[in-house]
């Protein structure tokens, strides 16, 4: 972190404009592209970032791929933590379905689990979304709920049902989705309580 002379920490900065260029010119050949893969030269090219450092930061095309991916996920969706978990799983799994319908958003994920092959272990390149999910859990006091419970009660059927070229209806089904995740919590939490 660079600090200024008064001792406070200066936002942004050179490291945060070389990631954002990056992740900028990554996400751009990622949408050009044809088969979901990028070039770390032409990504060096692109964001004007000198191609060693391409290589000391992300090594590989596919780490720049899981990060530019991730980042854009993280802000095209982000998970509301206000303590309301009705609340904010709906509003997060209706711009989650919303977003699964719009041309580009597919290319990504395609891209992303492309990259995640076997360089990577799966919770690797989600652990940004985990911790999102868990702030959003931990504020609502969902303690019976694990991120693996979102995963598998919302991010499993709505990219598996967009893959199938059967994207969800973001009117009816992200209130369906919640009431799964509520149910599932109801019944651990009258199992805990009378166990």
């Amino acid at each position: 972190m660079v600090t200024q002379a008064s001792g406070t920490a200066r936002p942004g900065g050179r490291t945060a404009r070389t990631r954002e260029a990056v992740r900028a010119a990554t996400r751009e050949l990622l949408a050009e592209s044809a088969d979901g893969t990028v070039d770390i030269a032409e990504v060096s090219a692109r964001s004007g970032v000198h191609i060693a450092t391409i290589y000391r930061r992300w090594r590989t095309a596919d780490g720049l791929i899981i990060d530019a991916v991730v980042d854009e996920l993280g802000s095209r969706s982000p998970l509301p933590a206000t303590g309301d978990l009705r609340a904010d799983l709906h509003a997060w799994i209706t711009n989650l379905l919303t977003d699964l319908t719009r041309p580009g958003h597919l290319a990504f994920f395609r891209a992303l689990l492309r990259a995640g092959g076997d360089e990577q272990d799966g919770r690797g390149f989600a652990e940004p979304r985990i911790q999102q999910i868990q702030a959003t859990l931990d504020a609502a006091g969902a303690t019976v709920l694990t991120w693996l419970d979102i995963f598998e009660l919302v991010l499993a059927p709505a990219y598996v049902r967009a893959l199938l070229t059967m994207p969800m209806d973001p009117s009816t089904e992200a209130e369906r989705l919640v009431d799964n995740v509520l149910a599932v919590r109801s019944a651990r939490e009258r199992a805990a309580a009378s166990s």
